[in-house]
Parts: C-alpha cells; structure tokens; sequence
C-alpha cells in the first residue's frame, strides 16, 4: 500500500507542479498566490546597484521564485506597511515598499527571466508596532514590540501588500483593522468571563483588536469577473503563557473569515473599518490568501477544533490541497504521512490559497524544489528566501476582459 501510494503522489505531484519553470499553465487560467517573505523591510528594499536596481541578496532569490511562478495577484506577507504612529489610516502612500519591491526587483528580469510588472497594488496600515500604552504582556513595561496591537518593533513591521495585474476596485475594498476582539460574539479573549484566564484588565478588553496586522477584503475585477481577495496573517499561536493568548487570538482571527461568509448567520457584529456591518454576499467569489499561522493537523484543538478547520470545512470553501516533492525531503514531519507533502515551511502547513466553490480549480503547488534540483538553492535555507514557501493556484475564468499586460499601464497609488 505504502508503494501505491508513493506512486500516486508522484503522478498527482507531476500533474499539478507543471515542471521547474512553473510558466506552463492551462489556456484561460489565472494564477493566484501567497508568500511570506520573511521579515521584507524598507531597509532591504533600499539596498541597491549603481543602476538602482535591488541588490539584496534575499530578496533577489524572492524575485525569482516569484518570476518563475509568474502569479497574476499575489499575497505578499511580512513586508513593511506604511507607518502610522499616530494611528491614522494611511493607504498607498506614493513611495511604500510594495511599489519599491515591484520596480527595484520584479521588473527587473533575473538569470534570464521575463520581467513581472504589477500595475496595481494595494497596501495599507497594519495593527503591528502601534502603541497601545498598555502593558498586555504583563512584563511590567508598556512600550515593548508585545504592548502593540499587533507585535512589531516599529509601526508597520510585518505587514501586507497585495499585487495584481488585474484592476483593483479600490472604492470597495473593506479592512477590519479596527475590529475589537470583544465585538465577536463568544469570542475567546481572556478576559476572566465566562471562565477564560484572566489576563487583559477591563480597560485593556476595551481597547484590544481583534486582528494582529488587518483583514483585507480586496475586490479586484479578473476578467471581467469580481473576485474577493480575502487577505490576512494571523499571530502565531505560540510565544505565549498558560493563558493561551495568542492562540486564542490566531482562532478566532481565523474565525472572522468564516464568520465573514457566513452573512446569514452573523450579519451585524461584523463592522469594517469604513463603518459598513456584515459578510460577504452568497453568491460572491473569493479567494482566501495568507499565511494563516494554523496548522491542520499539529495544530491545537483545545477549542473543540483547529482554527483552520473553520475554513476548511466551511460549506462555501475550496481546499485545492498544493503539495510538493521538496516538503517530503524535510527532516521534521516525515512520521506524518498524507501530510508532510501539504507543508508550506518547516513548521507545517501555515499558508493558504483556498477559494469559493464557484471556482474551478486547474492547478496548485507549492514552490520547493528538492535537493537535487538547479533551482533548490532559493530555499536551502530560511536565509535563501524564506522560512515559507510560496504557495500557487490556477484557477479558471472564461468571461471576456484582459490582464494589464505591459510596464506602461496606469499605475494605482
């Protein structure tokens, strides 16, 4: 049986991972993914040539994984927002690292590589880095990266950006960084009711977001069919106490998006950040992108389910199910069969393109080569590219409309 299988995967892997280029792809398909580029700050991006070209070496191998996948909207996570100290909404400044990652690296074409452009980009204030003046690690300081209503540094750190060759509605998109955790409904703060710990004091309950960095819902128009991108990346759910703090936080941030498609049944709690209330319509159709930090199968279920299982599981949702050959080469996991193909770091399986069931599903992977690969060298280690690999999926849309094709196409600030 263990031979079957392994046959099985090999065929299913060939049929899904198109060869080491990755540019193959079935007629009337689009491509859409997500990657963690682990800690994408300013201070990389700005590290350039004599022609002004990007030079930091981690970031070049990004540049190409991400040109050889070749998505036509992409998820970029851990990359610096915008800063906003003072806790204003500040969208699409004029020079923000989304626009300096697109045209100091992906325009520049690497080792023999077409050039990828996206016209249009979306990025926004993040909960990380920005002070609460609380202390809600209970360390006895107020202005540490934990005391943030989301963990950074510096406002900003580990933030989203979304990239697409397609036209964003930017009128319509919808964040939710403003959310409070206590405006769920059973929500599972520990604030001491209800028998939780008590670990954040009434005023702190108050004050605390529910999302860690945002919850994005960016409708972008992929020929000629409106698509929501529902965009975020949850807190680890580790580096807590007993209390289970972040844990509790990474469920039900993960929770909001499946409370969001379900309108019917949670149509008022939710309010977005420009004051609208409820979830996505029924017949709408999405894509959920992010790294998710929940795991499906190592994950903790000491709320009588993993988070991820909420989606997942969740009627109106899609799990294509990317894998990889290179994820099985792994030393960690490999005792978890039917698993350890799915992982998309080291850690497990945190990331995810997942989509509504009015979607057809062509194609999906997980970019990690194996060792005896030419391309391996772009994740041999977390130092190459990331500590996540990108995750991709094609997807079939056959209404009329065209992608932006060319570097000279209007650009959205």
């Amino acid at each position: 049986m263990h031979r079957v299988w392994s046959v099985l995967l090999v065929l299913v892997t060939c049929s899904i991972v198109p060869g080491e280029d990755f540019e193959t792809r079935p007629p009337k398909s689009v491509r859409f993914a997500t990657f963690n580029i682990q800690e994408l700050s300013l201070k990389k991006l700005s590290e350039v040539d004599a022609d002004g070209h990007g030079s930091n070496s981690q970031l070049l191998n990004c540049t190409e994984i991400l040109q050889r996948i070749r998505p036509d909207v992409v998820l970029i996570n851990e990359i610096d927002a915008p800063s906003t100290p003072d806790d204003r909404e500040q969208i699409n400044p004029p020079d923000n690292a989304a626009r300096m990652l697109v045209d100091r690296y992906l325009a520049v074409g690497r080792n023999g590589l077409v050039p990828l452009d996206f016209p249009y980009l979306y990025i926004a204030s993040s909960n990380t880095g920005v002070p609460t003046g609380h202390d809600l690690d209970n360390d006895g300081k107020t202005n540490g990266p934990a005391d943030a209503f989301g963990f950074g540094r510096y406002p900003g750190e580990y933030g989203m950006a979304l990239l697409s060759r397609f036209p964003i509605q930017q009128d319509d998109i919808r964040t939710f960084r403003k959310l409070r955790w206590q405006e769920m409904p059973e929500n599972l703060m520990p604030d001491g009711a209800g028998g939780r710990p008590d670990f954040y004091s009434a005023q702190e309950c108050q004050l605390f977001r529910l999302s860690s960095k945002s919850h994005w819902d960016v409708p972008i128009t992929v020929n000629g069919k409106v698509i929501h991108f529902l965009c975020s990346h949850p807190t680890p759910p580790v580096f807590d106490g007993p209390e289970d703090s972040n844990g509790r936080r990474n469920f039900d941030e993960v929770r909001l998006w499946a409370d969001y498609l379900n309108d019917a049944r949670h149509p008022v709690w939710i309010r977005d950040d420009q004051g609208n209330k409820g979830g996505l319509s029924a017949d709408a159709d999405f894509v959920i992108l992010g790294d998710l930090n929940a795991e499906p199968v190592r994950g903790d279920a000491a709320y009588g389910k993993r988070a991820i299982e909420l989606l997942l599981n969740h009627p109106r949702v899609v799990d294509p199910r990317p894998q990889s050959m290179g994820a099985l080469e792994q030393p960690n996991l490999q005792n978890l069969p039917g698993y350890a193909e799915f992982k998309t770091s080291d850690f497990g399986r945190l990331d995810y393109v997942l989509h509504s069931k009015s979607l057809k599903t062509l194609q999906t992977g997980v970019f990690w080569p194996t060792k005896d690969s030419k391309l391996f060298d772009l994740v041999a280690t977390s130092q190459s590219s990331s500590d996540h690999r990108l995750v991709w999926l094609d997807v079939q849309i056959e209404t009329g409309g065209e992608r932006a094709a060319n570097p000279g196409a209007k650009r959205q600030q």
